[in-house]
């Protein structure tokens, strides 16, 4: 990521992330592609490490990503002898929340199943919810006719991918925007904010915060740019 310009990031659709990244690994036809693969989206057993230890294994594109990390997860022994994957960590678990859900492809066809979990701090049934969330995809075998069919569909199971992310409660990283009260009428600036007031013309007030501008809604209710 550090030699990538300003504003770039790994954010792949859904659909790009079965279709391609999660198909071709199962497929495993292409030893170059998996190689290419795996340095962005690495293989881990994210059930061994607790979700705050895992953005340290992500590699290349998503290294230095501050919001979301994207895993391979393989199958686990216990899955592979017919029993229910582990998702305890040593100081929680992973708890699957709401019903699994469809992904599908650009013609809406079913391609994938999707399911979200919650991470918690302790043992079941005393758990703390954290705000650490995972999105688990697995790749439907063939084709699956309808997303309304009785029959649920047949899953790979060899690898499945997640997306690790951290629930935010502010805006998000591309959606800055200048604190709470900057752009209303009216309002003094708070006396904690060390801005600096510049310019005054008849309609607003300009505000130089560090390496921003911000100015007040003039009185026609326009905005007034900065240059």
């Amino acid at each position: 990521m550090e030699d990538m310009p300003p504003g770039f990031r790994f954010y792949p659709t859904e659909e790009e992330l079965v279709s391609f990244y999660l198909h071709n690994k199962l497929e495993a036809n292409r030893g170059d592609l998996n190689d290419v693969m795996n340095r962005v989206i690495p293989v881990v057993d994210v059930y061994d490490y607790n979700p705050w230890d895992l953005p340290q294994f992500s590699v290349y594109l998503c290294h230095n990503d501050p919001e979301q990390w994207f895993f391979f997860i393989p199958r686990q022994e216990s899955e592979a002898r017919g029993g229910r994957p582990k998702r305890l960590t040593t100081c929680g678990y992973w708890k699957a929340t709401g019903s699994p859900g469809y992904v599908y492809s650009f013609n809406s066809r079913p391609i994938g199943v999707k399911r979200t979990m919650v991470f918690y701090n302790g043992r079941a049934p005393n758990g703390k919810k954290t705000d650490w969330k995972m999105n688990e995809y697995k790749a439907i075998q063939g084709q699956a006719s309808s997303a309304n069919g009785t029959a649920p569909p047949t899953l790979r199971q060899e690898f499945s991918l997640c997306r690790i992310y951290k629930k935010s409660k502010c805006l998000r990283s591309f959606d800055r925007r200048p604190p709470p009260g900057i752009l209303k009428i009216g309002e003094s600036i708070p006396i904690n904010q060390t801005f600096q007031t510049g310019e005054k013309d008849d309609s607003s007030t300009m505000i130089d915060a560090g390496d921003h501008q911000y100015s007040f809604w003039d009185v026609d209710g326009f905005w007034n740019p900065v240059d």
